[in-house]
């Protein structure tokens, strides 16, 4: 699997019920699997990081992306949506 297949999902905004659920519902209806998920609570700041493959997903990264982007919107929360090569190379030391 390379990194085009992999996708990293960050999402950080003010705590409420049912970030995770919305996010990953959308993630499956996308026909995408979950690899790993971390999520954090800070105070009522919450974060999550979620790696996802998108190797059986047709579709095009660039739906995804404004998919997952749409459901942080509509929870009030921001969602980034990187392919997991370019995270990487944004993050590296």
């Amino acid at each position: 699997m390379d990194g085009q297949d992999r996708v990293v999902v960050s999402v950080i905004g003010v705590n409420r019920v049912g970030i995770v659920s919305k996010i990953s519902t959308v993630v499956a209806e996308l026909n995408a699997s979950i690899l790993d998920i971390s999520q954090t609570l800070i105070g009522d700041l919450f974060s999550m990081i979620m790696i996802i493959d998108v190797a059986k997903s047709n579709l095009e990264f660039k739906f995804l992306r404004e998919k997952i982007e749409n459901a942080g919107n509509e929870m009030g929360v921001k969602a980034i949506v990187l392919h997991e090569n370019t995270f990487r190379y944004m993050h590296r030391v």
